[in-house]
């Protein structure tokens, strides 16, 4: 199924839309002018470790650790996440160097 160039426009449209809301939408809701919410604030703070929580489980729900590699790759791609943030304190290139070891490891050694 092809799309038509209108349908395309509208996609588009309705994208932008959609991602300008949600960039603007605190700005609106939560004036400078007044503090912002306890609950907000409790958001910001527990969200960030909840969301990396999740990707971790979701990364590794279908590792079989009895077959196959035993779940190799995931593990030293992990430690080198883990040590990658300890030594620099930088969490794109922690992400970033275990996203390419991880690769680099499926694609050419197992």
């Amino acid at each position: 199924m092809v799309m038509t160039l209108e349908q395309q426009i509208i996609t588009i449209g309705i994208c932008v839309l959609g991602t300008m809301l949600t960039r603007f939408l605190p700005f609106l809701v939560f004036s400078s002018r007044k503090p912002t919410p306890k609950y907000i604030r409790y958001l910001g703070d527990a969200l960030p470790s909840a969301i990396f929580g999740m990707l971790v489980v979701y990364c590794l729900k279908n590792v079989e650790i009895t077959g196959g590699n035993h779940g190799l790759p995931e593990l030293i791609s992990i430690c080198l996440v883990v040590g990658l943030h300890l030594w620099k304190r930088q969490m794109l290139l922690s992400i970033a160097g275990g996203t390419i070891c991880y690769m680099l490891l499926v694609q050419l050694v197992f």
